[in-house]
């Protein structure tokens, strides 16, 4: 299911337009980044976690010259952490 088509799921699901359902999902996926690039973390209980990792400098490989190294700089990346809830959901 890609953006388009949740959006739809939802505004048939909430009876609303789906512009209406669009501007809502675009409005959660603007407050969840913005609460992460503040640091911050998203839980919604039962589904998950939304959060922020550090990932530490490290050399790595050129991969067009295997024999030359080069340092990876270090960078934030966006984590998620699955809830109970959705992980029984998905056992069954």
């Amino acid at each position: 299911m890609n953006k388009a088509e949740l959006a739809q799921a939802l505004a048939e699901k909430l009876n609303v337009s789906k512009r209406e359902a669009e501007d809502m999902l675009n409005m959660f996926v603007d407050m969840v980044t913005a609460e992460l690039k503040k640091g911050g973390e998203v839980v919604l209980t039962g589904f998950g976690a939304f959060s922020v990792k550090a990932r530490a400098a490290r050399m790595g490989v050129n991969p067009q010259n295997p024999s030359q190294k080069i340092q990876i700089p270090a960078v934030k990346v966006p984590k998620f952490k699955a809830g109970k809830a959705l992980k029984d959901a998905l056992k069954a």
